[in-house]
């Protein structure tokens, strides 16, 4: 039996990896500031109250990302 496999190789370069990490930043800031407006609303709404609860869904992976773009950047310092 004779298979093909094919490979793709992605090239990303340092500029692409920073302006990415910039735009997780500013989704990190926009879900924690939605987050803690809507919280004062949360006894109103149960749609309100899921989206705060499932929100961290979002926010633990880009906390992470903005670990990772400080400790970077402080190894860079340093």
């Amino acid at each position: 039996m004779i298979s093909t496999v094919t490979t793709t190789t992605t090239t990303t370069t340092m500029g692409e990896v920073m302006a990415y990490s910039v735009m997780a930043v500013i989704a990190l800031i926009l879900f924690l500031a939605l987050k803690e407006i809507l919280s004062s609303e949360v006894e109103r709404s149960n749609k309100i109250s899921s989206f705060i609860k499932g929100s961290n869904v979002a926010i633990v992976p880009l906390f992470l990302v903005f670990t990772a773009v400080v400790t970077y950047k402080i190894a860079t310092i340093l």
